[in-house]
């Protein structure tokens, strides 16, 4: 009997579990529900719209850095423009320098103070610092003594070294 009783509990828990996985199949088979229909939908399209998403974001990049390109090409083109204009107007003033010094050169202290008092500080200094020292003592000493004073401390900064350097 002992034998029957254990054969009688191992077929009753053979039907038993049939029974329970099928009540398992018939609840997983029951009709979804909205919620998990658009669990079920996001997790499809989430990978697919997250490489769109990356596609268009790559396209946007793309976009932009071409734009960027097209700024720096527009750049490098009025940047020489510019140094070109740069180097005809130094090359311009240099020669004109040239001869004004030289015409300045020829000229008497008395005659050049009252000229060179009436232009730019700054090209007053310059043009007496190119004249020989003598002659620029004399013109010095002929001009006002307040634009004097301006054209001599432009001379001395543009001697110091130290003028262009940054103070700090």
């Amino acid at each position: 009997m002992v034998l029957s009783r254990s054969v009688f509990a191992a077929l009753c828990l053979m039907a038993v579990l049939p029974a329970a996985s099928a009540q398992e199949a018939v609840q997983t088979a029951a009709p979804p529900t909205t919620e998990d229909e658009i669990r079920q939908y996001c997790t499809n399209i989430a990978d697919p719209a997250r490489d769109r998403r990356y596609l268009l974001q790559k396209e946007e990049l793309e976009k932009l850095q071409a734009d960027i390109d097209q700024r720096i090409s527009v750049m490098e083109a009025r940047k020489a423009e510019y140094e070109d204009w740069l180097k005809r107007r130094n090359d311009f003033l240099k020669q004109a320098e040239a001869g004004l010094v030289d015409i300045y050169k020829t000229m008497k202290a008395d005659a050049a103070a009252p000229q060179l008092q009436e232009m730019d500080a700054t090209l007053a200094a310059a043009i007496i610092m190119k004249l020989p020292a003598r002659q620029s003592g004399l013109i010095l000493s002929e001009m006002e003594a307040k634009k004097a004073a301006v054209v001599s401390s432009i001379m001395s900064s543009a001697a110091d070294p130290n003028t262009s350097k940054d103070p700090s």
